[in-house]
């Protein structure tokens, strides 16, 4: 797996180790953490290769499935690691399909909610092409994954790889990165610090926000399942922005006060997952808002 480290992807190696597989981790650590993976290090079925995946990757044995998850991916990212993003998104596809193809195996691409950028059609659905602004300062991540899509499908029409391709909407959990930028790991821990919670915009911007076990359950479903085009996987729940800052106070018992500050360029208006063919397959969220919000709280107090 690659970009295994991240928070997705430390969860995700920890269910396949669970479910019995063997998995080998690669992670050039840019904004993975080897942190995350402290449960695993020592079990005989895991192992971890510091490694670049926009470099050619040869891994020994027998290979089941490829599942590419290697990008930054936060908002500050964008600005921070541009060239890296575009670089993941291009060289980074192409070496692990080239690896799926030389070991005859399964490819899942972690897509994003992104391809549909500021969405003329709600909710989503997969057959929408998206709304994206192809030079503003979110198109490095937008169209990384937009091109990544386009290569996966292009090796699975000349190649006939068995590819797998899952649009990620907005995800949260334990082992969120303090400072990545993205709005339910910058309320929550501002919350706890008794700091003013940021809120870019009037707040009535939506999400839906998916708890990563959800996520990991829907990536796995999608693995396993027959589909080779995009499967939206995430919480159908949309919520407005404003709405997530009061929850988050409430539940962390806080009194910090709201800061607004101006919206970022080209930030969506209305973001929520049609996953009719989600639900197809076999999957759908099961953690509510309130008790995913109420799982990371506990997380962080117990000192993770």
């Amino acid at each position: 797996m690659a970009g295994g480290a991240g928070m997705i992807g430390s969860h995700l190696c920890e269910a396949l180790v669970a479910r019995g597989d063997s998995v080998v981790c690669v992670d050039n650590l840019v904004t993975g953490s080897r942190r995350n993976l402290a449960g695993l290090e020592a079990h005989p079925r895991f192992s971890f290769v510091a490694a670049d995946v926009t470099e050619p990757l040869e891994v020994a044995g027998e290979v089941d499935a490829v599942l590419h998850l290697a990008s930054p991916a936060s908002p500050r990212d964008f600005s921070r690691l541009p060239l890296q993003i575009l670089e993941a998104g291009s060289a980074g596809t192409k070496n692990l399909l080239e690896l799926a193809r030389a070991k005859k195996a399964r490819f899942l691409l972690a897509s994003t909610s992104e391809v549909y950028g500021d969405p003329q059609v709600h909710p989503q659905v997969e057959t929408y092409w998206g709304h994206v602004n192809p030079v503003g300062p979110r198109s490095v991540y937008d169209e990384a994954k937009r091109y990544a899509e386009a290569l996966t499908m292009a090796y699975h029409r000349s190649f006939g790889l068995d590819t797998r391709i899952v649009r990620v909407f907005n995800t949260y959990g334990p082992r969120m990165r303090p400072d990545d930028g993205r709005v339910v790991s910058n309320f929550v821990h501002q919350a706890l610090a008794g700091r003013p919670l940021t809120l870019y915009g009037d707040g009535t911007q939506t999400r839906s926000f998916c708890y990563v076990d959800d996520q990991v359950r829907g990536m796995l479903c999608v693995l396993e399942s027959s589909h080779h085009g995009p499967v939206n996987v995430g919480n159908p729940q949309e919520v407005q922005v404003g709405e997530l800052a009061r929850l988050v106070v409430e539940l962390a018992g806080s009194s910090s006060p709201v800061a607004r500050g101006p919206a970022p360029e080209d930030d969506p208006a209305r973001r929520c997952p049609d996953i009719s063919l989600a639900r197809s397959l076999g999957w759908e969220p099961q953690v509510g808002l309130a008790e995913g919000l109420a799982r990371v709280l506990e997380h962080l107090a117990q000192g993770g």
